[in-house]
């Protein structure tokens, strides 16, 4: 049946019009990183220093970068890339990023505690209830967080399980994310590493996003 979660993207268009736009000002997510925060966005923090986080942090509107690496936008952010890690080509690590950020979902809508996902001209939505939060180890010995969320709607048809990584450790609005989905279990998107679609403000146009990443 319908279900009830059908006038989200109405409520959102609103948070559009009333945000303050990122636009206005290079990196005007409020106010700047901390040095502790840097480190944590570098994936150097202790344990203690984590902290839960609501799903408000993540609350707007947001579109997948994905389009635009499939249309090429985002070359300029592969040969920076490769500029300043020799380790890749820009075309490998396009190739990279190209498996990284691969999604179908093509924008992402979250208000009190509801997202909704936008795929093509579907939409499915779903409640999602906080699940804690994971530390991961990397093979590199970065260290990162995910933020684990459920829907416990049976009869949504959308992700039973979600998880957010936007390398920040504690309470704070998100100015971009990695997500994780999937409807096995958490245990099963934990071991993910290689897909995480990743998204940006809505709206931001694809030159801001890009100018975002070059300066990320």
């Amino acid at each position: 049946m319908a279900k009830h979660y059908g006038k989200l993207a109405f409520a959102l268009g609103a948070i559009l019009l009333s945000n303050q736009a990122f636009a206005h000002g290079h990196h005007s997510h409020g106010k700047p990183l901390s040095e502790m925060e840097q480190k944590a966005a570098n994936g150097e923090f202790d344990n203690k220093d984590v902290k839960d986080r609501n799903l408000s942090d993540w609350e707007g509107m947001w579109q997948s970068v994905y389009p635009l690496l499939v249309s090429g936008d985002l070359d300029p952010v592969f040969k920076k890339k490769a500029e300043q890690d020799k380790s890749k080509t820009a075309a490998e690590y396009k190739e990279y990023y190209r498996k990284g950020y691969a999604t179908e979902i093509d924008t992402l809508g979250i208000e009190n505690g509801v997202m909704e996902f936008h795929t093509g001209d579907k939409v499915s939505s779903c409640k999602y209830d906080y699940a804690g939060h994971k530390i991961l180890t990397y093979t590199s010995g970065k260290k990162g967080v995910r933020y684990l969320f459920e829907c416990k709607d049976a009869s949504s048809s959308a992700p039973k399980y979600v998880q957010f990584s936007d390398h920040t450790i504690a309470p704070r609005k998100s100015a971009h994310f990695h997500i994780f989905i999937g409807s096995t279990s958490q245990e099963a998107l934990l071991e993910e590493m290689d897909n995480w679609p990743t998204y940006y403000p809505y709206q931001l146009m694809k030159e801001e996003v890009v100018d975002e990443m070059l300066h990320h």
